[in-house]
């Protein structure tokens, strides 16, 4: 049952006040009384309210004066301007003041009362309309970083299956976070002051894992020179979480078939079996019914397991996430290794969204670390990236055009220019440029950077004037930025040569005053 709408009716005239109180008694609303404003707000902080019946004449300060101090304070109380004054400047005010409605003394109890309920119904809406907008852009959840729709989807559904005592299948490419989203349906559930036990199938050899799921009796086996408690019987009214479980054997899936349907398991070498009360999480980096039509997984253990699945995105379909993941890896491991790193540069969050990252978040986590512990500064550049980053054309952006020059525009694809006046760098030794004439269009050198479609960029006519290699090569450079909204790798891309390039020449250009 909810608990009564707490009014506060800040009235200086006691004869006013006890009218206010006797109309609203059939509400079934709690009623504070203050008779100051410096009163009034006091209660609010201590003991905000839903809804504040407001006189604007009080001893101490005004009324407006009280609703700035609340609105300062963050009281985001109903306000409801009483008040003998029915100017309509008064009026204005009040609304401009943050009130959400007025009433003119004397007023009626209907009056009172459908304005208070209008008052209550309408905060309740705004204050769950920013508790699902809340849940909707969370970028953070038990442990997760991340704010995009399918994450969204993910946290919602980790919510509703928590207080459930269903099994859960995780199923995702290894780095995804499967052991995390584990951790988070223990921790969102009713037995999360109980263990969470994590099991990796596939790093214990066949002939232990029996032990180390079931334990085991003193003797059981060459080596077993005392009893040992399993995973199973460490989980005891909580969590085990099963990871890797496609690497199960078969022979062990048997038995852990049996101890899913009863909740009952026989330890090695002992007599008797022990019952526990177990929520079950599994989880697997391959198809799990692929893995049964194989003859891989029993299929009724995969139908006991598999009540609720829970499929993890990678990271190259969850947008931006990587750059918040990113800036969240970059401040932890600066502090963990004393470095000053402050953020990534503009072209370095290109490079990490342009990425597919097969690793996904594990490989992201690797590449962040090796940029902090081998560099230092305070902003992440991309000649601090691996290679292997800056190797990837993103999506080419629309042509924009430039402004036309005085001579008719001849319009020249990117990459023919280049191979015209820009000498070939030696990226591919197998290509040789020819001795004499104009280098092969096409025959383009090999190049780590996979160029998409050439773009055309509208230039003046190459008869309007002859110009020095390196000032058509600044030119060119320059245009393929402006192009790309300063986008040196896709820049590079365009021109078919090294992002290093790039970055090379503006800095040369910066040393000497020609790039400001």
């Amino acid at each position: 049952m909810s608990s009564p709408a707490r009014i506060l009716l800040v009235e200086d005239t006691q004869s006013q006040a006890e009218l206010a109180k006797a109309l609203l008694r059939d509400m079934g609303v709690e009623i504070r009384h203050a008779e100051t404003a410096g009163r009034a707000l006091a209660d609010a902080l201590a003991n905000p309210p839903d809804a504040i019946l407001l006189d604007l004449e009080l001893p101490d300060f005004s009324g407006f004066e009280l609703m700035q101090k609340l609105r300062a304070e963050g009281v985001e109380a109903a306000v409801i301007v009483v008040t003998a004054n029915a100017s309509v400047n008064t009026a204005v005010e009040a609304m401009r003041q943050g009130a959400v409605d007025f009433i003119v003394k004397p007023y009626a109890k209907a009056r009172l009362t459908v304005t208070l309920t209008n008052a209550l119904e309408k905060r309740a809406l705004t204050q769950e309309l920013k508790t699902v907008r809340a849940q909707l852009s969370r970028d953070r959840f038990f442990g997760f970083i991340g704010a995009s729709a399918p994450m969204q989807a993910i946290y919602r559904t980790i919510e509703s299956v928590a207080a459930s005592r269903a099994s859960v299948f995780i199923t995702g490419e290894s780095g995804t976070g499967k052991e995390l989203a584990a951790e988070a349906i223990h921790k969102a559930s009713p037995r999360a002051a109980k263990p969470f036990v994590a099991l990796n199938c596939g790093a214990i050899p066949r002939d232990l894992l029996e032990s180390e799921v079931f334990g085991h009796v003193k003797g059981a086996f060459t080596g077993a020179t005392d009893n040992r408690v399993g995973a199973a019987k460490q989980a005891d009214g909580g969590t085990l979480f099963l990871d890797e479980i496609g690497e199960m054997p078969l022979e062990m899936q048997v038995k852990l078939l049996r101890f899913v349907q009863t909740g009952s398991f026989q330890p090695v070498g002992a007599s008797r079996t022990e019952k526990v009360d177990v929520r079950f999480v599994c989880a697997t980096n391959r198809d799990p019914l692929a893995e049964v039509e194989a003859g891989r997984f029993r299929e009724d253990l995969y139908y006991r397991l598999y009540v609720v699945p829970l499929e993890l995105p990678p990271l190259r379909d969850r947008g931006q996430d990587g750059v918040l993941i990113a800036r969240a890896l970059l401040a932890q491991l600066s502090r963990e290794e004393g470095k000053r790193f402050r953020g990534f540069a503009p072209d370095v969050e290109q490079a990490v969204l342009a990425y597919a990252w097969p690793g996904n978040v594990r490989q992201l986590q690797n590449v962040v670390r090796n940029v902090v512990v081998l560099h230092e500064g305070e902003v992440v550049t991309p000649a601090m990236l691996p290679p292997t980053l800056l190797r990837v054309a993103p999506r080419p952006a629309a042509p924009v055009p430039m402004q036309p020059a005085l001579a008719p525009p001849a319009a020249v694809p990117v990459a023919t220019l280049v191979a015209e006046v820009m000498p070939a760098e030696p990226v591919a030794p197998e290509w040789v440029a020819p001795a004499h004439g104009p280098l092969p269009v096409s025959a383009p050198p090999a190049l780590p950077i996979s160029a998409p479609a050439p773009v055309t960029i509208t230039l003046p006519s190459p008869m309007v004037v002859v110009e020095p290699l390196a000032v058509m090569e600044k030119r060119l450079i320059l245009a393929a930025l402006a192009e790309t909204s300063q986008d040196v790798t896709r820049a590079a891309a365009l021109l078919q040569i090294n992002p290093s390039t790039v970055y090379r020449k503006m800095q040369q250009w910066k040393a000497t005053g020609e790039l400001l």
